[in-house]
C-alpha cells in the first residue's frame, strides 16, 4: 500500500475520517484515510500518495506531487 497513488472520495482533514480509492489486486477499493500532516485538508478529487498503512483498511496520505523535469 505504501507508495500507492489514490484519489480522495471523502474529505480528509483534522478530526475527519476521509476516504481514498486505491488500485489494489487488479481492482479499485476504498480505504479510510487520515492526513499524515494533522493540519492538512484534502477535498474530493485530490490525488494523494499513501505514506503509511494500518491493516486492514486505514491509510495515511499526503498530497501527490508529480516530479518536474
Amino acid at each position: 500500500m505504501i507508495g500507492s497513488r489514490g484519489r480522495v472520495t471523502g474529505t480528509i482533514g483534522p478530526g475527519l475520517i476521509g476516504e481514498v480509492l486505491l488500485n489494489v489486486r487488479g481492482g479499485t477499493e476504498a480505504f479510510y484515510a487520515y492526513p499524515m500532516d494533522p493540519e492538512a485538508t484534502f477535498s474530493s478529487g485530490t490525488q494523494v500518495l499513501v505514506v503509511d498503512f494500518e491493516p486492514p483498511r486505514t491509510v495515511y496520505v499526503e498530497r501527490w506531487q508529480p516530479l518536474t523535469r
